[in-house]
């Protein structure tokens, strides 16, 4: 008699290239017998938290679809996420989707689509990125490459291997304003347009045809994005705004801890980056241009 593997573990990435730009997520679903289950896609212009987002999505997705009651932990070194779904989330939904300064919350639509789909069953861990750790390291390759235009080779467990209610599609939630995926919140079913679903293998042969013929455009595309950051961190600059670590983290396409474990001052592109102070949890950085002080070269 054949029995179902159990999920016990999941790990969740994302990346961008510019910040906005071309982003990636990747999915690796661990389970007790020793399977591995991976995900991924692309997304032509997002951020680097819409892809955590989305990978959760696709994580939690899984699971639903799965069936299992086991409790499983889901990895993710994206603090910001963790914070959203298990602490912030509640508060701005009694706002009406406001933060506390009065302006509306980022990314409400994959967050509304986060919520209906966290349960009790999911424990949200922190795994801290580009540590050694194989889940997390995995999932970082697989956005990474998506991001980059590339398709990497994924580990999809054969249907044989699971019980057949378990399907082979992976739903695909991108920008709300270009997709209309709809949960019904008193039977937690998630439905979305007949062409909107679409299978690894067709999604990633799509992107394979397409990079072929769009590389060098991408590549124009990313500079643009580059030359956008890049003016970005100028009128930071110029204006003396501070920032917070996971702002800068954005800002500089890396992961916070690439931030914080960096020192009080140092170098990134035309910028020296300083920190000034720490407000509760938050440590602010100032951005200031180290070609325009006297006595400092680039590097």
């Amino acid at each position: 008699m054949f029995t179902q593997p159990t999920i016990q573990n999941i790990y969740t990435d994302g990346a961008c290239t510019g910040n906005p730009g071309p982003g990636g997520w990747g999915v690796v679903v661990y389970f007790n017998d020793g399977s591995i289950h991976e995900m991924g896609d692309a997304s032509s212009h997002t951020t680097n938290n819409k892809m955590e987002m989305q990978a959760a999505i696709a994580a939690l997705q899984f699971l639903h679809e799965f069936r299992q009651t086991d409790p499983i932990t889901l990895h993710t070194d994206s603090e910001y996420l963790i914070n959203c779904v298990t602490k912030w989330v509640k508060g701005w939904k009694r706002k009406g989707w406001k933060k506390a300064d009065g302006n509306p919350v980022q990314n409400q639509d994959l967050l509304e689509i986060l919520d209906e789909l966290n349960t009790r069953q999911v424990k949200w861990q922190h795994v801290r990125g580009h540590s050694g750790n194989i889940g997390n390291e995995r999932c970082d390759a697989i956005a990474r490459s998506f991001a980059s235009g590339k398709v990497p080779s994924l580990q999809q467990l054969s249907l044989t291997n699971v019980h057949k209610t378990l399907p082979a599609p992976v739903v695909k939630v991108s920008d709300r304003e270009t997709n209309s995926t709809i949960i019904n919140t008193r039977t937690r079913e998630i439905s979305t347009p007949a062409l909107e679903i679409t299978s690894m293998e067709q999604s990633t042969a799509h992107v394979a045809a397409a990079t072929e013929e769009k590389l060098p455009e991408n590549r124009v595309e990313q500079l643009r994005n580059l030359v956008e950051t890049l003016r970005i961190a100028d009128e930071i600059a110029e204006k003396g705004y501070l920032i917070t670590s996971s702002e800068l983290a954005d800002l500089m396409d890396v992961h916070a801890s690439a931030v914080t474990s960096r020192g009080d001052q140092w170098r990134w592109r035309n910028w020296i980056v300083s920190r000034v102070r720490r407000e509760g949890n938050q440590i602010l950085w100032e951005l200031e241009r180290g070609d325009r002080l006297g006595g400092e070269s680039e590097e």
